[in-house]
């Protein structure tokens, strides 16, 4: 019998071993078994394994680690063009417009927040390989999560990762904490050089509603708008009225422990034309992702918005003309920059909404691990509100998904030479501007 079973028969989809065809002549006489073993072979299964939402970018790629309450936070960065001059207080700059106490409008969790350059860097220049960013916690209470190791804070993610884990990091939330979002920030403010580098590319954020303090659209001249005017004050509003009036909104409920939140208005100037690709991975649709995975997102309006909603197609048409320097330009930008998923040259503009902060001081209704009925007052150091802290959180996203755009393009459609009739060059900055970082000037 064992002679019969062959490879092919084994591979085949059944095979069943009992047939006397194949067998001696002697052999056939002999009575069939009265059990038949049938062999069933499987499909092969390809399993394909993923970093657990950890990495954005596909060019310029960068993956986040470390939690709240561990030995520190940072991030890898993979793809970084060689011979870029860095240093960490280019870093720097902005992870000091993200730390924590920074003002009274912040959590008041004391971080220096200073982060060290382990790899990628050689005499004050990119080598193109991985960059490694390390910034320690240095400030941590984990007895302060004793009672939201066992109670659920409402609408917080504590909830969720024990139902997708089963397990989680109680101490400061772990990676669902907005200290994650250093391992944005610095990988972010290096791509602001890049951009400014080789497209001459500007981007601010600034807040533009607390609570119910709205600052109206007109009131900001994007086309002017400078670093120095959203930093004058500790919420990044660049106008001195209104940005009183989210201070006091926020001051209202910081002393009664609970919190508001906020909208976040970012442009970007001198985009160069052609980012983006149509259908799936339009340039606005990256951008929305890249902004509402940051912490406590809750909207993404782009242009127009919801606004252009309440208008006809006339009406909310960009008409082009051409301008002194014959370049293609529109008369109105209610496209924000971007139309058919491509940049075209104009300011893009965006507004990402932040919920109230979900750890506050107040007594609210919950339940447990084990799924009883309880209260809770959450303890910990946490923001009233996000939003002034949410800045350079909201420009390093921005910058991550246009330096990884721009890579895109270059290496798809300004590889071979460009249609100089329809197509723009993508020009480098002069060697003075490379040295300067964006934020220098400011700060």
């Amino acid at each position: 019998m064992a002679s019969s079973l062959t490879s092919n028969s084994i591979l085949g989809s059944s095979t069943k071993l009992g047939s006397s065809s194949s067998l001696p002549s002697e052999l056939r006489r002999l009575s069939s078994p009265p059990v038949q073993i049938s062999i069933r072979t499987q499909s092969r299964k390809n399993f394909q394994i993923q970093a657990t939402g950890s990495s954005y970018g596909t060019h310029f790629r960068v993956s986040t680690f470390g939690e709240s309450h561990g030995g520190g936070v940072g991030c890898i960065i993979d793809g970084c063009p060689p011979r870029i001059p860095l240093s960490e207080s280019d870093l720097q700059i902005d992870l000091d417009r993200r730390r924590p106490g920074q003002s009274r409008i912040t959590t008041p969790r004391k971080e220096t927040d200073t982060c060290r350059i382990s790899s990628g860097v050689s005499e004050g220049m990119t080598t193109g390989t991985p960059i490694h960013v390390f910034v320690p916690n240095t400030d941590q209470r984990g007895l302060d999560y004793s009672e939201m190791s066992v109670a659920y804070r409402p609408s917080h993610a504590d909830a969720t990762y024990d139902m997708k884990y089963g397990v989680r990091s109680v101490q400061g939330g772990g990676r669902s904490s907005a200290r994650e979002t250093i391992g944005r920030v610095a990988p972010g403010a290096l791509a602001k050089k890049i951009l400014k580098q080789f497209a001459g590319t500007e981007i601010l954020a600034y807040v533009s509603q607390v609570h119910q303090v709205i600052l109206p659209e007109e009131l900001v001249d994007h086309e002017n708008l400078t670093l120095e005017q959203i930093e004058d004050n500790i919420v990044r509003c660049p106008n001195p009225e209104y940005a009183e009036k989210m201070i006091a909104a926020i001051d209202a409920v910081r002393t009664k422990g609970n919190s508001v939140g906020g909208v976040v208005t970012c442009i970007v100037r001198n985009a160069p034309r052609g980012l983006g690709t149509p259908v799936f991975d339009k340039l606005e649709a990256e951008l929305a992702k890249a902004c509402m995975s940051l912490p406590a997102t809750k909207g993404f309006e782009f242009g127009s918005g919801f606004s252009g909603t309440f208008l006809t197609g006339l009406e909310h048409n960009d008409e082009f003309y051409t301008d002194e320097n014959g370049r293609i330009r529109t008369k109105t930008n209610r496209s924000g920059g971007i139309q058919g998923g491509i940049s075209n040259g104009e300011i893009i503009n965006m507004r990402i909404a932040f919920k109230p902060t979900s750890t506050i001081g107040k007594k609210q209704n919950t339940v447990t691990r084990d799924k009883k009925e309880t209260e809770m007052i959450a303890r910990g150091r946490h923001d009233p509100c996000v939003v002034p802290r949410a800045v350079p959180m909201v420009e390093a996203m921005v910058a991550l998904v246009l330096v990884d755009q721009l890579m895109a393009q270059y290496a798809q459609c300004h590889l071979f030479p460009i249609n100089t009739d329809l197509q723009e060059p993508l020009h480098t900055a002069s060697p003075v501007e490379l040295e300067q970082p964006q934020n220098a000037a400011a700060l």
